[in-house]
């Protein structure tokens, strides 16, 4: 009871709450504040006109699939795998048709094909019909309005994982804002699944337009209520899925994670990961060859049930082979040509699973030249694995 009484004096807060933007949060929080300025999240929108270095290719270099110039360029999203330009049209702002392959140092298409996501159903294939307040915006800025199509803040700001934050920062109180290192694993994990899962809002249209991303959540709030995951049918590959279930596509952290034991045994993102900013790739709190020793030492109650790492990946130390997440967080989902993010089931996905639901594994990843036969007797020869999971 207590509990639901929590959530309801929430959520009646959250209604009444007002924003304050992130700048407001650094006199009392500056190292975080200053760490958080430096991250991604903090710069995935960038407008070239203040931040002219945004702008990674030389447009003054000619491209056929580039029919725009600077000037045409209102926001520039993204810097890491790839970068996408977008215009300013009335007060919307629309995606122009090519996009950089940071990777590559190439230019390509930038279109989502008729009937591949669920919304190209309901917008013209024209990139000058679908605004990006409904189909992006929501999750590159704090608190966007769909009505007046105005922001709190462009990117990902203190206010999308701590709720509003103006009453904090008149009186500042563990009472009156998120923590989200509070909340439990579900609403904890929740912080991250707003943006980083694939799905629909329940309720869509919603005033005449097709959203996606969860219009009306907050931190602190249900987001069951706002918004559900996209449907696999398990054996069926998509646009989204492979067919045992993993992601097939960027920005799908949460829609792996979900299936996953870690999530069922209440480890949370920040578990792993600190969007305030690290030294480490992906804003790790440890580099990942070392991580999630934390938790699965040799002969740990979690596993692995070896004497020693290298016993249980039958890799030398110091390779790519002998690192956790080289076997349980393949690189198998596109994000741009042929890069890829990394999976977040924590499965290991076997050669036969790729022989039967044609899912990647990590073995034939590296192991490409060799072939699947090579890959499946290797894993037959191991004492210490059983033979009937490597046959599934």
């Amino acid at each position: 009871m207590l509990i639901l009484l929590c959530l309801a004096n929430w959520n009646l807060l959250a209604q009444t709450a007002t924003y304050a933007g992130s700048a407001a949060c650094q006199s009392c929080h500056p190292a975080i504040y200053s760490r958080w300025s430096k991250t991604r999240m903090a710069n995935v929108v960038r407008d070239p006109k203040t931040h002219p270095d945004a702008i990674i290719p030389d447009l003054s270099k000619p491209d056929p699939l580039v029919k725009f110039t600077k000037d045409d360029i209102a926001f520039v999203y993204g810097s890491k795998w790839k970068q996408r330009y977008f215009t300013k049209r009335g007060d919307d702002y629309f995606p122009l048709d090519a996009q950089w392959d940071v990777t590559h140092r190439v230019w390509r298409p930038y279109l989502s094909a008729p009937g591949t996501d669920w919304w190209t159903a309901f917008y013209p294939s024209d990139n000058m019909q679908r605004p990006t307040g409904p189909l992006c915006d929501g999750c590159h800025s704090v608190n966007y309005n769909i009505r007046t199509k105005a922001v709190t803040e462009w990117n990902v700001g203190c206010e999308k994982c701590h709720g509003p934050g103006a009453a904090h920062v008149a009186r500042p109180s563990r009472e009156n804002i998120v923590n989200p290192a509070r909340l439990d694993y579900v609403q904890a994990g929740n912080v991250c699944l707003q943006c980083h899962s694939q799905g629909m809002p329940l309720n869509n249209p919603i005033e005449g337009k097709y959203y996606d991303w969860p219009v009306g959540f907050e931190v602190g709030r249900n987001l069951q209520d706002y918004w559900k995951l996209e449907e696999h049918k398990l054996g069926a590959q998509s646009f989204t899925h492979f067919a045992d279930g993993t992601a097939h596509k960027n920005r799908m952290q949460g829609n792996d994670f979900v299936t996953s034991q870690m999530y069922t045994h209440g480890v949370t993102c920040f578990c792993c990961h600190d969007v305030h900013g690290t030294e480490n790739n992906a804003d790790l709190l440890k580099p990942a060859s070392v991580l999630c020793l934390d938790c699965h030492g040799p002969n740990s109650p979690n596993g692995p049930h070896a004497p020693t790492i290298e016993a249980h990946t039958h890799h030398r130390a110091g390779s790519s082979g002998n690192e956790c997440v080289s076997c349980h967080m393949p690189k198998v989902e596109q994000t741009i040509a042929d890069i890829n993010v990394r999976a977040h089931t924590f499965r290991f996905i076997t050669p036969a699973a790729t022989a039967t639901l044609k899912v990647p594994n990590p073995c034939s990843g590296c192991h490409a030249k060799e072939g699947p036969q090579f890959v499946t007797s290797a894993l037959k020869s191991w004492s210490n694995v059983s033979p009937w999971r490597m046959a599934q």
